[in-house]
C-alpha cells in the first residue's frame, strides 16, 4: 500500500476510508489462511469489497451463474445475526485464529453484552501464568450517524464506543482514524494487538486526507492524540479537538469560517486518534496530563466536537482539565430522514456549530445571529429538497 510520508495540500484531496480497510483485509486474508471476515451482508456497501480479492463467501449450497463470490472454502462468513458472528470470531479467535467482523454502527450495540463476557475472559486469563496472550478482537463500525441520509433516525446509535470506554478493565481501545493514511495506520495496530477489543469508526464516505503515514502512527503510540500544525497558530486563543473523520472535517471547516469573520483569532487543532478507558490514548498508551497540558494549554478554552454521546467524552476531558473551560459538541440523540449537514447540526456538531462557538468563547458575538441563521436556512432547504444547499 503507498502510504504518503509528506501530505502537501491537507485537505485538498479525498480518499475512501473503507476502501483503505477492504485492501488491508484483502492482504490479511491472503497472509494468513486461519484469517476470516465476519459481516452481516453489507460488505460490498460498506467499500470493504476488496476482500473477495483473496476469498469468497463462504457457501455450501449450489452456487448458481449468477451468484458472485461463493465457494464451499470461503473466509468471508456473511450472516444476518451479529450475535451469531461475535461469538464464532470470538471462538475462533481464542482457538489461536485471527479475524475481524464488520456491521453498521447502529447495530453494533446488539453484541454489547457478548464483547463484555468476552472481556471478562481475557481480564480473569490474563491473571493465569499458562494462559498465552490471543490476537484482539477487531471489529470495523461504519455506515455512522452522521449519514444516515436514507436510513434516518432509527440508523443512528453510537452506543457501543460509551460502553466500551466505561469498562475498568481498561481492554478496549476506540479508534478514530482521521483519514484513509490514518486508517492504514490504525490497522496495523489492530493486528499487532493483543488481549484487548478494538473497536475502529469510520465513514464509508470518501474523506480528505490530513496527515501522513508517520504523523497517523506517532498518534497511537505517543498518547493518541496530536497538533495538526497546519490548521495551527502559534500561541492560540482557543483550542479546537476532535475525535472521528467527520467530526474532524466539520470543526476544521469550522475553524475556516470563524477566520473569515474574525481573522485575529488564533486557532489550534489537536487531532485525537484513540481513547480508552478514562483517557486519551490506548490502554498501553495513554496520554500523560502533562502532555495533554502541552497541547491543550493549561488556560485556554477548549472545543470539542467527538463521533459519540458528549457525556462520554466530557467524563475523560474531566480527568485533565477544569470543565469550565471545556465546551463539548456530539451525538445527542436528535435524527431524522435528512439531508448531513443538517443532521450534524441537529446535534450541534455541524461546522456552523462550531464556528459559532469559537465566535462567542472569543468575545466575537456580533456573528451569533449570523451562523443561528444559516442552521435554520440549510434546515429548510433540507426539508424542501433533500439536499443540503
Amino acid at each position: 500500500m503507498n502510504l504518503p510520508n509528506a501530505v502537501e495540500h491537507p485537505g485538498a484531496e479525498k480518499y475512501s476510508i473503507a476502501k483503505v480497510f477492504g485492501e488491508c483485509l484483502r492482504d490479511e486474508m491472503r497472509a494468513h489462511k486461519d484469517f476470516y471476515f465476519f459481516s452481516p451482508d453489507e460488505t460490498t456497501s460498506n467499500r470493504l469489497d476488496a476482500v473477495y480479492e483473496a476469498s469468497n463467501r463462504a457457501w455450501i449450497r449450489k452456487v448458481e451463474p449468477w451468484d458472485k463470490h461463493l465457494s464451499s472454502n470461503g473466509r468471508v462468513i456473511e450472516m444476518l445475526s451479529e450475535n451469531t458472528l461475535f461469538a464464532v470470531m470470538a471462538a475462533h479467535i481464542l482457538s489461536g485464529g485471527r479475524g475481524c467482523m464488520t456491521s453498521y454502527e447502529s447495530f453494533l450495540p446488539i453484541i454489547s453484552s457478548q464483547i463484555d463476557q468476552h472481556l471478562k475472559f481475557i481480564k480473569q486469563s490474563k491473571e493465569i501464568e499458562w494462559r498465552k496472550r490471543v490476537n484482539a478482537v477487531n471489529i470495523l463500525s461504519t455506515s455512522c450517524w452522521q449519514r444516515q441520509d436514507h436510513n434516518g433516525y432509527t440508523h443512528q446509535n453510537p452506543a457501543l464506543i460509551s460502553s466500551l470506554l466505561a469498562k475498568p478493565s481498561n481492554l478496549a481501545n476506540c479508534l478514530f482514524p482521521v483519514d484513509d493514511v490514518a486508517a492504514a495506520a490504525a490497522w496495523e495496530f489492530m493486528t499487532k494487538s493483543k488481549d484487548v477489543v478494538n473497536l475502529t469508526t469510520f465513514n464509508k464516505i470518501e474523506q480528505p486526507r490530513w496527515i501522513d503515514i508517520n504523523h497517523a502512527r506517532f498518534q497511537l503510540t505517543h498518547g493518541g492524540a496530536s497538533i495538526f500544525g497546519f490548521a495551527s497558530d502559534d500561541n492560540p486563543d482557543i483550542i479546537v479537538t476532535a475525535a472521528g473523520d467527520i467530526p474532524t472535517y466539520e470543526a476544521l471547516e469550522g475553524i475556516k469560517l470563524a477566520k473569515q469573520d474574525a481573522p485575529d483569532i488564533r486557532v489550534r487543532f489537536v487531532g485525537i486518534a484513540a481513547l480508552s478507558y478514562g483517557a486519551i490514548g490506548t490502554t498501553e498508551n495513554k496520554l500523560k496530563p502533562s502532555d495533554f497540558d502541552d497541547y491543550y494549554t493549561i488556560n485556554r478554552p477548549i472545543i470539542v466536537n467527538f463521533h459519540g454521546y458528549q457525556e462520554t467524552i466530557r467524563a475523560i476531558f474531566s480527568h485533565y482539565a477544569d470543565m469550565r473551560r471545556v465546551d463539548i459538541h456530539g451525538y445527542e440523540d436528535h435524527g431524522s430522514t435528512t439531508s448531513p449537514l443538517d443532521e450534524l447540526a441537529r446535534n450541534r456538531c455541524s461546522r456552523y456549530d462550531i464556528a459559532l462557538n469559537i465566535l462567542e468563547r472569543t468575545g466575537h458575538y456580533d456573528f451569533t445571529r449570523k451562523y443561528q441563521d444559516l442552521v435554520i436556512e440549510n434546515a429548510h432547504y433540507a426539508s424542501m429538497y433533500g439536499v443540503d444547499k
